[in-house]
Order: C-alpha cells, then structure tokens, then sequence
C-alpha cells in the first residue's frame, strides 16, 4: 500500500508548481506584474530579417579556417547584439561549394545599417595603456593592427599543460610588436577587436623575432575563443550578402494567432477523445494533461527557448505522445480488470506492463530530436528542441501525474467489476 498522505503531498506539490507555470505563462497577466523573461519569439513570428552570407576563405589555410568561420560568427553575433534585436541567431551552414554564414534578426528595424555593420571586416588592434598606481587611466591606439598578424594558434604549456596563445606577426608587423614591447615593458598591453577589450596581458621583455605567447589563468575554452577572435581580426575572411529574405512583422502575428488555435483546437479534440472513450480515466488523463502543458510551456519560457512555428508544431506533437502512454497504461489496465483482479492491482500492473513500451518509444524520439538537433539547423532545430523538452515532460506527467491521481482517487469496490471493465470505466 502506498501512503496516501505522502502521495497527497507529492500530488499537491505538482498542483502549485503547474499553477505558477500556468500564470508564468500567461503573457498579458504576467506583464502586469514584472517584465521578468518575456516570450522569445523566433523571426517566423516576430517578423524581421534572415541574412545568408557567403565567405570567402580561399586566402586561409586549412588548418585555420574553423578559427576563421568561428572568429566571424562571434564578432557578427556581438555586433548584431549592438541593435537590441531579441535572441539573434548567428550559425554557418556547409554546402558543397561554399561556406555560409546565416543571420536570423527577430524584430529588426533598420534592416539597412545592421547589413552594413555585420558587412564590415573585423578590426584587431593593438593599444599601449597609460596607468596612475594601480588604476588604468586610458588606452593609446598604436600602428600595430590584424593586418600585421599572420595568425594565432592555440597550444599548451610542456611542463604544466595550461593552455596559451601563440601569436605570429609578419616581417613588418614583427618590427611594430619588438618597437611595442620595448617600450612597454612590466606594463601591460591592451588587445581590442571591433574596440571591445578581448585582452590584456603584461609585457616581461621586448620581444623580437616576431613570435608571442599569451599566458594567464584561462581555460581551455577561453584560450580557444581568444585565438578565434585574433584569427577572424586578423586574417583576410570577407563576407558576401547572397540572400535576404524579410517577414512582415503583421504575417509573424498572423501565424502565431493561427499556430495557438490550431493547437488549442488540437488539445480539445484530444481532451474529448479521452472523456468519451475512456470517461473517468479520461479525467485523470484531461487533469495530467493540462498540468503537462503548464509546465512545458514555463519551462520554455523559463529557459528562454525561442519560439518559432517550427517549434510550436513539435510542442503540439509532443502533447498527442503525453496522452499516448496514458492510452498505453489504460489499455493494460483494462486487461487486468478482465483477468478480474480489483481496481487498485490493474493500476500497479497496468503501469508495470505498459512502462516499457512507454520508455522505449519516448526514448526512440528522444533519440532522433537530438539528432535532429545537433546535425540540422534553422526551424528544425526549434521543432527538434520543443518535441525533446516536451516527451521528457510528457514522461513525468504520465507516470508521476497520472499515477498519483489513480493511486490516490480509485478505490477498490467488492462488486460491478465486469460492469466496469465493459464500460471501460473504473
């Protein structure tokens, strides 16, 4: 027997977390209160601008050029982020001839400047800095530059294994950096790209031959992000505008009003199909159900996760998956109802039968969501992204929601067994 005052608490519990999600949710509610983690809308919905670029790395070694596309990505995506569009999405895509570059602008308005901006060369550049005690007083631009950088590589020191930066110049930047050096000795020398400060490391000797090493207490993934930055600075990657495509932002709202009734519309005709066939289990199910949306939708927006038509389509999927391990569970249910065993038995049974079926299927889709989302890109990783969110969930809330309710709510009766097994009821 399970304690049903435990199983109370634990179906209590579920209940106020589902009702906070629920008014999290609620959008015209919520802004009343707080501007606390708005809906992120993708570009399909918000409207805006979908920028392909083409770059061009005949220039680039081979080794360098994930540095390279990499560098790029990261500086575009920062500059995008200067025109306060919502959850901008900078990604490349491979094709068999070309390398390309896709910006997603949700919500833009001046599509205009932000091609101009996201069109110009990274800028790397080299500055003294001037210092009163301890603190910096401002930074002195100097003749050192990206163009005079030959390349940057990632490497690892032979005795401790920390992670740094080599640096190589050209011949003519070489004699800059051993001019620099010299002259800022035991102080530090500040490096901007697009006049963001990436770094600033101090000077212990001149140095000559047109070789440096940055050292420091950085990771090996900050050390990798640095020498992407020096490598997009630096080396010749130019970009090309070959596609632009705009969404009115009156066709986004158009197709979200659409998506919503088409998916509340969707989840009524489930909530009836689970009512009529299945009557008071179909209740259990309608209560999981809504709980299940609740918490779905808080967690995607809790974890800002950007929401395009994509995206909504693989959330409405994932709510037919949710009422289908329940079918799966009542369906197991009814056969040890005909076995004639009592109520509370064909609960326990009935979800021990059905939970492998249950986990291999959810796990199969769990299975090809990740695929779909670490191998694809653009809308389909936002349906990839919404179904796994949305089985996981679906998972709790037919074994934990579902369960606790019958557990909870069914008692065992000593007569009309046969009468309920025939109405498929309990």
């Amino acid at each position: 027997m399970h304690n049903r005052k435990n199983l109370s608490l634990i179906l209590i519990s579920v209940f106020i977390v589902s009702f906070i999600a629920g008014i999290f949710v609620y959008e015209p509610f919520w802004k009343t209160i707080s501007s606390f983690r708005p809906w992120g809308l993708g570009l399909d919905l918000a409207g805006g601008s979908y920028l392909t670029y083409e770059i061009d790395l005949s220039q680039i070694a081979p080794q360098d050029k994930d540095f390279v596309v990499k560098g790029l990505r990261d500086v575009i995506e920062k500059r995008v982020n200067l025109f306060g569009v919502s959850e901008p999405r900078v990604y490349n895509e491979n094709t068999a001839s070309a390398t390309r570059l896709v910006v997603e602008l949700a919500g833009i308005k001046d599509v205009k400047e932000a091609i101009k901006q996201i069109g110009e060369t990274p800028f790397l550049d080299f500055r003294e800095v001037t210092q009163e005690g301890t603190s910096t007083v401002s930074f002195l631009p100097t003749e050192l530059t990206g163009r005079y950088v030959k390349g940057a590589q990632l490497q690892f020191d032979n005795i401790t294994g920390a992670p740094q930066v080599s640096i190589e110049f050209n011949s003519q930047g070489a004699d800059l950096f051993a001019e620099l050096t010299g002259r800022n000795i035991g102080r530090p020398l500040a490096i901007f790209l697009d006049n963001e400060l990436i770094e600033m490391p101090r000077v212990q000797e001149k140095i000559t031959g047109g070789k440096a090493q940055i050292t420091g207490k950085f990771t090996v993934d900050e050390a990798r992000k640095m020498v992407e930055r020096f490598n997009a600075g630096a080396l010749p990657a130019p970009i090309t505008l070959v596609n632009q495509q705009t969404i009115n932002s009156d066709f986004g709202k158009d197709s979200l009003d659409k998506a919503l009734f088409a998916g509340a519309l969707g989840t009524l005709f489930v909530i009836l199909f689970m009512l009529l066939f299945y009557r008071s289990l179909g209740i259990y199910s309608t209560i999981a159900l809504l709980m299940y949306i609740a918490l779905s939708l808080g967690i995607f927006k809790l974890f800002n996760v950007t929401m395009t038509l994509a995206g909504i389509a693989g959330f409405i999927l994932s709510i037919g998956m949710a009422v289908d391990a329940n079918i799966l569970v009542f369906e197991r249910m009814k056969e040890e109802l005909r076995r004639g065993v009592s109520k509370t038995a064909a609960i326990e049974e009935g979800f021990r039968r059905a939970w492998t079926s249950i986990r291999d299927s959810n796990i199969s889709t769990l299975i090809t969501s990740a695929v779909l989302y670490f191998f694809t890109s653009s809308f389909v990783r936002g349906f990839a992204l919404t179904l796994f969110i949305g089985v996981v969930v679906s998972m709790f809330s037919a074994i934990t929601i579902t369960r606790t309710l019958l557990r909870i709510f069914v008692k065992d009766k000593k007569t009309e067994v046969s009468k309920s097994v025939a109405s498929h009821t309990i």
